[in-house]
């Protein structure tokens, strides 16, 4: 495995963010488990017959006689669903949603070669098979299936519901704009020349892979923490490298994990998952940030850009990775509300 920078891209993390939004790991519970909430491992086709893995939530000794909501979660771009992904499902579990967590195709438990590769439409598709899934579930209304995209499944949720009616409400929480993101960096703080080096680069790597050499991982939080590192490579840095958040999944490494692989991260650059966003309405859509988050930018761009109804909502003092899983921030009772009065 080789490990390599790229240009500019993922470069602009490094810009300088306010201490707020720095190592705020206190009360942070990703791994929580709820002791009235059952959870059972599953795996469902794609559209494509590739499988997608997953686990199911659902109150203990709840009355399978009557359908309820369900809604489905989508992890951070580059993380698996044990991250933040099934914090999310287990909270609205106990309020007596169905919920299903997924790894998106080419991550963690879900098939896909060469892994940690990217394909936003693949992405897109994994959620729309979700919701195949839930509609054969006998305890499953499946008029009332929502959505709720964590980080840059935000964006792959919102591209998979311009295309998937089913969708009936979509959340999101710390949301970036993957195709944003590779095109422009954080804040347009990318040029057009250094888009150009890049795909370049991507490119290149292509020739390499096809003559026999090694496949390069890109971008992704830093495997070590360096004396210079930014604000917000420490903010992922004490999510992804510490007990706080750190999982590897069954046949990959610490080292290789958050990494997509070079040659593919440009598939990104073709994503505009904000175009026609206006045609999901009248589906309810909430975009839920932190007011210090270095993402900001991606909710407001989508607030504007949606119709309604829609909401836009501010976590006080809240950086991106705190929508993670502190669990004292996130607005857990307010995402309830949401999906409670939008899945009737």
């Amino acid at each position: 495995m080789i490990m390599k920078p790229m240009v500019a891209g993922i470069a602009a993390l490094g810009m300088v963010m306010p201490a707020a939004a720095q190592n705020m790991s206190y009360g942070a519970d990703n791994f929580y488990r709820s002791n009235n909430v059952s959870i059972q491992p599953i795996s469902f086709q794609t559209q494509y017959q590739t499988t997608v893995a997953g686990n199911l939530f659902y109150l203990k000794d709840e009355s399978q006689n009557t359908t309820r909501p369900a809604v489905l979660v989508g992890h951070p771009m580059g993380a698996v669903k044990e991250q933040s992904a099934n914090l999310y499902a287990t909270k609205l579990a106990e309020q007596g949603f169905i919920t299903v967590s997924i790894d998106i195709p080419f991550w963690g438990a879900s098939e896909g070669d060469p892994r940690n590769s990217v394909s936003p439409d693949l992405y897109a598709e994994a959620f729309s098979a979700a919701v195949d899934y839930l509609g054969t579930q006998s305890s499953v209304d499946r008029e009332r299936i929502g959505g709720l995209g964590i980080c840059g499944s935000g964006s792959f949720l919102i591209s998979a519901a311009k295309l998937d009616p089913r969708i009936k409400a979509i959340a999101t929480a710390s949301m970036y704009d993957m195709g944003s993101l590779s095109r422009q960096g954080l804040q347009h703080s990318q040029s057009a020349y250094q888009l150009k080096e890049l795909v370049a680069e991507a490119a290149q790597q292509r020739w390499i892979e096809l003559d026999g050499g090694e496949v390069e991982y890109t971008s992704g939080t830093l495997n070590h923490l360096t004396a210079n590192a930014s604000a917000v490579e420490r903010e992922f840095f004490d999510y992804y490298r510490r007990k706080r958040g750190e999982f590897t999944p069954v046949g990959s490494t610490p080292q290789l994990t958050t990494h997509p692989t070079l040659s593919t991260f440009t598939k990104f650059v073709n994503f505009y998952p904000f175009n026609g966003i206006n045609t999901i309405s009248p589906r309810p859509m909430l975009f839920i940030a932190g007011d210090q988050a270095h993402s900001r930018e991606f909710s407001e761009n989508a607030y504007s850009r949606a119709a309604e109804p829609k909401k836009l909502f501010w976590v006080s003092n809240a950086g991106h990775v705190d929508l993670y899983d502190r669990t004292e921030l996130i607005p857990f009772q307010k995402l309830t509300s949401f999906f409670q009065g939008s899945l009737v």
